[in-house]
Parts: C-alpha cells; structure tokens; sequence
C-alpha cells in the first residue's frame, strides 16, 4: 500500500486558525487537556492568542510519525502571560495539539 503525501505547509496559517476558531472546527487532544490543567492555562487565554498571536516559524516542525505539520502560535494573554500553542490540522479541522508558557531564558532574557 502506498504512503499518501503529506501535505505541503499552510502559507495563511493564522488565517485558517481564525477561519476554524469562528466556526468552531477545533478540539483539544488528551495531551492539551492534561497540559493545560498541569501548567493553569485557560482555554479561553489560548483561544485568545490562537487568534491574536503570531505564528512562530521557528518553531514549527513536520511530525514524521502523524505525517501531519505541527504549527506553533506563540502570544500573550490578556494577563501578559508569554505561552506558545502547538496546534495541527486534519479532516475536521484543528487540532490543539499542546499548551506550555514560554520561558524567560528562552528569549535570551
């Protein structure tokens, strides 16, 4: 049996997460879920910036195991918190894949 092609990237990344956070094709995986209760991260503070941050290409990897692009959001939340947003796409739409603050050293402060 021969392995479909992955996808090729999304250029309008962070305007596919807002077209799917409009119409509500996103859910949260098991991982988000226990990350975000573990690191006391609001949904709605990551709704938020999925839709008011910005994509963080550097950090964006293609997962070889899903085939599948994994595409960080990083932002701050109304309360100034600093958290990045894994999130990833399939049939029905969005994925949140994970949920994690964005730690001092790693932006050399």
């Amino acid at each position: 049996m021969a392995k479909t092609k992955p996808l090729p990237p999304i250029d309008n990344l962070m305007q596919k997460i807002k077209d799917c956070l409009d119409i509500g094709a996103y859910k949260q995986t098991v991982h988000a879920l226990k990350r975000r209760a573990e690191r006391d991260i609001d949904l709605l503070d990551a709704l938020y910036v999925l839709k008011n941050g910005y994509h963080e290409k550097s950090k964006t990897s293609f997962d070889e195991a899903f085939q599948a692009w994994k595409y960080a959001v990083r932002g701050k939340t109304l309360d100034e918190l600093d958290i990045r947003i894994i999130v990833a796409f399939d049939e029905s739409g969005m994925l949140i894949i994970t949920v994690m603050h964005v730690a001092k050293k790693e932006d050399g402060k």
